[in-house]
């Protein structure tokens, strides 16, 4: 049966930021490299994983659409489903994949967030703002640990990203290779896992591109599924029995249609006692004047009648959406939080004209976003 309302995050349990602890414990290190190796998401021992992150492959969209990937819903079906942290985003689910920290610890809390003391926005895809990404993300990498206790680490994704913001708070510390194709990666997987003990990450982004374009009830998004299917299996193929194969995702996603979208733009009285704006559409950070928060609250929540949970900061810390929150990221929080129900979205057509294009989203805590596959093999 499929859950329903919000799926809270499993932070130490099954989480992303608890794979890569689960993988040390297989690779025989010890607690204090990543820290326990959760219980709940125990892995074979083996000297070599490779952990394929496939953005957007939600475990939900698995489920309901096996027939167009019949590997990976064979793994599935002897597999675990755990959980993406909040917002259910891709930066913030790589940022704590790759730092073993939720993402109040890390602090990449959504799409785009205040920097604090300004009125600007950081897109954490695009590091548009001048912010140094060692500062805004200071704890060492969970490979750069895994490196120091002489494991071989490889990242292996796209040119473009080599030494981008986010691959420097999320990666730093694996040995880059820049692969485009998907024969390029399988090559360079091979390669990196022939040693032992290693500890390879792979990067796949079509799947989400194609949902974002098309939508998750698309026929292209179908295919592309298939795709993706067909080059899990082949990696698998490609690697030697000995090693293992892992398969997540960062989030899933849910179609907006447009009788679903709220522009605050249109309906203004949104716009009321609100400076700024951040997150994205299925999660919204409100950064309000002082003294508004009560005011905002109230109206949002009146105009959405429940298309929405809205929150105040220390209601959704409080909820345990972040993990612990330390002091520095506590302001990157917006003092009003909008979680979307249903197929929801919150836009502003002068802000955000690009999401407006978009049709499938991601970012609140419906299961069809929150849950993801761990598929080991």
């Amino acid at each position: 049966m499929r859950p329903t309302g919000f799926v809270a995050p499993e932070y130490g349990q099954r989480s992303l930021a608890d794979v890569l602890p689960a993988v040390a414990g297989a690779l025989g290190l010890g607690a204090d490299v990543l820290g326990p190796a959760p219980s709940a998401l125990e892995l074979p021992d083996a000297g070599a994983y490779v952990v394929f992150l496939v953005d957007g492959l939600g475990a939900e969209l698995l489920a309901r659409h096996r027939r167009a990937a019949p590997y990976l819903a064979s793994l599935l079906d002897a597999g675990a489903v755990g959980t993406a942290g909040v917002p259910s985003t891709t930066a913030t689910s790589l940022t704590s994949l790759g730092t073993a920290l939720a993402p109040g610890g890390h602090g990449l809390v959504g799409y785009t967030a205040r920097v604090p003391g300004t009125d600007r926005l950081l897109n954490h895809l695009k590091w548009d703002a001048p912010v140094d990404p060692t500062e805004w993300q200071p704890h060492p990498t969970a490979f750069a640990r895994l490196a120091a206790a002489g494991v071989q680490v490889t990242a292996v994704n796209r040119r473009e990203f080599e030494g981008s913001g986010l691959t420097r708070v999320s990666q730093q510390g694996a040995s880059y290779v820049g692969a485009d194709k998907v024969a390029e990666r399988l090559a360079a997987a091979v390669a990196a896992s022939d040693r032992s003990p290693s500890v390879t990450y792979v990067y796949d982004s079509d799947l989400d591109w194609t949902g974002h374009k098309f939508g998750v009830a698309s026929r292209q998004w179908f295919r592309q599924l298939g795709v993706i299917d067909d080059q899990v299996q082949a990696m698998r193929e490609a690697l030697p029995s000995s090693t293992r194969l892992v398969v997540v995702a960062d989030h899933g996603m849910v179609d907006c249609p447009s009788l679903a979208q709220v522009d605050v733009d249109e309906v203004i009285e949104l716009r009321d006692g609100v400076d700024l704006m951040g997150g994205e559409a299925r999660f919204r950070h409100l950064y309000v004047r002082e003294g508004a928060v009560d005011d905002v609250v109230s109206t949002w929540k009146q105009t959405l009648m429940g298309k929405a949970d809205v929150l105040r900061r220390d209601e959704a810390v409080a909820r345990g959406w972040f993990g612990d929150v330390g002091p520095s990221v506590l302001p990157r929080l917006g003092d009003v939080m909008v979680a979307c129900r249903g197929n929801t979205g919150i836009f502003s057509s002068a802000d955000f004209a690009y999401e407006k294009t978009m049709v499938g989203l991601h970012g609140s805590l419906t299961a069809d976003e929150m849950l993801i596959p761990f598929l080991v093999d």
